[in-house]
């Protein structure tokens, strides 16, 4: 029996009677974040990572998942650290700090780590070509050291920076240069890439006695950080400029001799082709816009996948001559069809993907406060829709920015749904996903920014919760598998921005998508996908029994039920719950009724946010459980933070610290054993403040993140 109590508790946790305004808010009072002993937020108690050593190399299973090399039958999930650093965010650590971060990171439950822009940081303020800055160069090796001895593998990329290693350059993080588009035509700036590889992949490594290259640590070599040909281009486009630059040309053209053969045969399959151009004298031009849709375009992107998966082999063949025996990727964004075929060759996958991205610090930087459940998860559904089935699947960057008052999504939409996808690897971007203490006095450590996950309590709360979800495994994979039918460069329109579409991808948020060659299997999303109806697809499931008779899927009211029944997003309520043996919860944007997650019930909020209630203990389920983590996560943001407009959107000032939370309260009642229990706030720093620990009934009670030693998103719940 359950029964809503409103009383009894202590001011830590009661809330009187008139509701709580929306718009107060609390500072955070910690300074360290450096997590106490036996802290409830330590996970590496039953998250432990294991020695990297012969037989622990990361490579792909049978079953087409990251296995370590001595475990080949079963898959591995690893969690992922961004370390994006830059002077701007404080740079590679200190020995000491590296000791004390790395260590902290493993608590944290990251078992792996994507070192990003190592390019930028070695060459930042260096005159010559290739002249690392000797210090950084040691604190980058003393760190990837600590890693290792934590159980802590590496991602790198081959390159970051469109300076790559170039002497005498001071923008090496904005996209000034066009090194990533004359990798693929210029033999000069290939070398230099490739000299990169050598001079730091294969430089010995004091800390740990070995190069990188040959690390058994180094589980993947990105080779060049969001490398397409059309997204370069993108980037680096100027009002006035042609869309696409002059060196592409000869190139192309010489790709569509070599296709076509003369003018004449061009001529059939262009009706725009125009009188001066010929293929004899290599003058047919390139496209003006990339938005104007013509057989010219097709082409184009035919042309895009054969350079990039010619170049990406290339790549390949030079690590390999290095002796490099791990697993290499690229082209890890821009979810078109044409990228797609770009990587239908890679061994891994990787992809990035953003919900209401932000490319600036400046005032004026805008988002548009839009909430991931709202689009149906559609951030979610580019990737998965770009993965190819068979091959390991690495989620390189993802993000729910700060500012946008959903962000608190991202804890349940990318953890639970990568986990139910099947993927291999998480990364949320971030100078780094952790901080060891509040105040320090580097630029963008002053406020809370967007891709300064570590310093945003509600990016905090998620991260947790994704250890959860996604490494230990709180959320199952799907049993349904939808394969996207590919046949190669004839599937190109002459859209160069087409994608699969939504209606499809919609699937994704039922079963496991992905794309695959043609096979025999009757649920494929075949050709022309204008074609296909995914309501065919989803009643063929439930007639093979792949998909049980009462998934309570209605696609045309934006209600998604995964096949294994543990998520279910409602998009006119505005929620994503999950409901697994170990882990409820729910991200709700409204809550007019409560919400019943099985152990757990919300009864009622006075505003939104995610709750989730997680086993600790050894338990298997929830009502088992003696020892629970409870996650509430409203909103946050920076001191004195301005914006000029009214709802949110831009930016005027960004503030400073200290943080500040949302004051907010939610009222639970769970079914759990009978018994005395314990309901403790734990401070952002893991901190169980057992002074402050309060007797409940768990048939009813309030939870309010107004903490007696501060505002707060975790707590411990026992029983006694």
């Amino acid at each position: 029996m359950r029964l809503v109590i409103r009383w009894g508790l202590a001011a830590m946790l009661a809330i009187p009677s008139p509701v709580i305004a929306a718009d107060e808010w609390l500072p955070v009072r910690e300074t360290s974040m450096v997590l106490g002993n036996q802290s409830p937020l330590d996970f590496s108690t039953f998250l432990p990572n294991l020695p990297i050593d012969d037989g622990s190399q990361i490579l792909t299973g049978k079953q087409g998942r990251f296995v370590r090399a001595s475990e080949p039958d079963k898959p591995v999930r690893l969690l992922c650290a961004s370390l994006a650093w830059s002077p701007a965010s404080g740079g590679f650590p200190s020995h000491a700090d590296a000791d004390l971060y790395a260590a902290e990171l493993a608590k944290h439950g990251y078992n792996i780590a994507r070192l990003h822009f190592v390019d930028a940081s070695l060459m930042f303020g260096r005159g010559r070509d290739f002249d690392f800055d000797p210090e950084v160069l040691d604190r980058i090796h003393y760190l990837l050291a600590a890693l290792k001895r934590n159980g802590i593998y590496w991602i790198m990329d081959g390159l970051s920076s469109w300076r790559g290693a170039y002497g005498g350059y001071d923008d090496r993080w904005d996209p000034s240069s066009d090194l990533k588009l004359a990798l693929y035509f210029d033999n000069e700036a290939f070398d230099h890439w490739l000299e990169f590889q050598r001079r730091f992949l294969t430089m010995v490594n004091p800390y740990t006695g070995t190069s990188p290259i040959n690390d058994k640590a180094l589980a993947l070599v990105i080779l060049v950080n969001e490398n397409n040909i059309e997204f370069d281009s993108i980037v680096r486009e100027r009002e006035g400029k042609p869309h696409y630059g002059e060196s592409l040309k000869l190139p192309f053209n010489g790709w569509l001799k070599q296709r076509y053969g003369s003018t004449e045969a061009l001529s059939k399959a262009w009706p725009d082709l125009q009188p001066g151009e010929r293929l004899e004298d290599a003058s047919i031009a390139l496209p003006r816009s990339r938005y104007e849709d013509s057989p010219r375009l097709k082409d184009l992107q035919a042309f895009f996948v054969s350079i990039e998966t010619g170049t990406a082999a290339r790549m390949t063949k030079a690590l390999r001559d290095l002796a490099y025996t791990g697993e290499i990727s690229s082209f890890n964004n821009w979810p078109t069809i044409q990228t797609t075929l770009s990587r239908q060759d890679l061994p891994v996958i990787t992809m990035n993907t953003y919900q209401d991205w932000v490319g600036s610090y400046s005032p004026g930087a805008a988002m548009t406060q839009k909430s991931s459940i709202d689009d149906d998860a559609s951030y979610m559904r580019l990737i998965a829709a770009a993965r190819w089935l068979g091959k390991p699947f690495v989620v390189s960057e993802y993000d729910h920015l700060f500012w946008n008052r959903y962000r608190y999504e991202a804890g349940l939409m990318m953890p639970a749904y990568a986990a139910q996808q099947g993927w291999d690897v998480l990364c949320r971007h971030a100078h780094g996903p952790i901080i060891l203490k509040y105040n320090e006095s580097y630029p963008h450590k002053k406020a809370m920014l967007p891709y300064a996950i570590a310093l945003d309590p509600v990016a905090r709360a998620s991260e947790t919760l994704a250890a959860l979800l996604f490494r230990r495994g709180d959320v199952a994979a799907s049993n349904l598998t939808i394969p996207f039918l590919v046949q190669g460069t004839e599937d190109l329109g002459e859209d160069m921005q087409a994608r699969e579409p939504d209606r499809l991808t919609e699937l994704g948020l039922v079963g496991a998508i992905g794309m695959a060659k043609a096979t025999g299997s009757s649920l494929g999303v075949g050709q022309p996908r204008s074609a296909v109806d995914p309501q065919a697809i989803l009643e063929a499931a439930k007639a093979a029994g792949l998909l049980p008779k009462d998934n309570r899927t209605d696609l045309k009211t934006g209600l998604y039920e995964s096949d294994t029944g543990e998520l279910k997003l409602d998009r006119l309520r505005g929620q994503l719950r999950v409901s697994t043996p170990k882990t409820e919860a729910v991200a709700f944007s409204t809550l007019r009724e409560p919400v019943n997650l099985g152990s757990v019930r919300v009864e009622a909020s006075d505003g939104n946010g995610l709750l989730a209630v997680s086993v600790l203990d050894d338990a298997e389920s929830i009502a088992q459980s003696r020892r629970l983590l409870v996650i509430y996560a409203t909103d946050a943001r920076n001191t004195g933070m301005q914006f000029s407009d009214d709802e949110e959107k831009v930016i005027a000032d960004f503030g400073r610290l200290p943080v500040l939370i949302r004051k907010g309260y939610v009222d639970l009642s769970l079914a759990l054993a009978e018994g005395q229990w314990r309901l403790t706030p734990v401070t952002l720093n893991g901190v169980a403040l057992e002074a402050a620990g309060q007797a409940i009934s768990p048939a009813g009670f309030r939870l309010s993140n107004d903490a007696a030693s501060g505002p707060t998103t975790f707590f411990l719940l026992e029983r006694g």
